[in-house]
């Protein structure tokens, strides 16, 4: 064959790194993702580590991070400049830790500990028998 040498075996998968990290941001799993890609989960584990240098998961959590604030800022802005009350008592809720319930807090004294025979004589008491 000389200085030419063939390669056998069939071409690398190539990934898109930009649509990669897309997915990434809006949280689709690594076996999503293969798929998205046609390839194998440890296609895209040896790419993140060749193109990144380190881990789907390190690269996964970094851009799941980029996603989770633009869906906050989508958010916001539906709830502002939209004016939407719907997310705003959503975000009112979870942000600020308000609540639908009241809590009411009864101070007396109550003697939950009675029998049956007890709870009847009081009964006849209260009906006057």
């Amino acid at each position: 064959m000389g200085a030419e040498e063939v390669k056998m075996g069939r071409p690398p998968i190539e990934i898109d790194f930009q649509v990669f990290e897309q997915l990434c941001e809006i949280q689709c799993t690594l076996t999503e993702i293969a798929g998205w890609f046609r390839c194998s989960e440890d296609t895209i584990e040896r790419r993140c580590a060749e193109y990144y240098g380190c881990t789907f998961a390190e690269i996964y959590e970094q851009k799941k991070g980029i996603g989770k604030i633009a869906l906050r800022r989508a958010q916001r802005k539906t709830a502002l400049e939209d004016n939407n009350a719907i997310m705003q008592i959503f975000l009112g809720k979870n942000d600020l830790g308000q609540a639908d319930k009241q809590e009411i807090q009864l101070d007396a004294d109550v003697d939950l500990n009675l029998d049956i025979s007890s709870l009847m004589r009081k009964a006849k008491d209260l009906l006057g028998d």
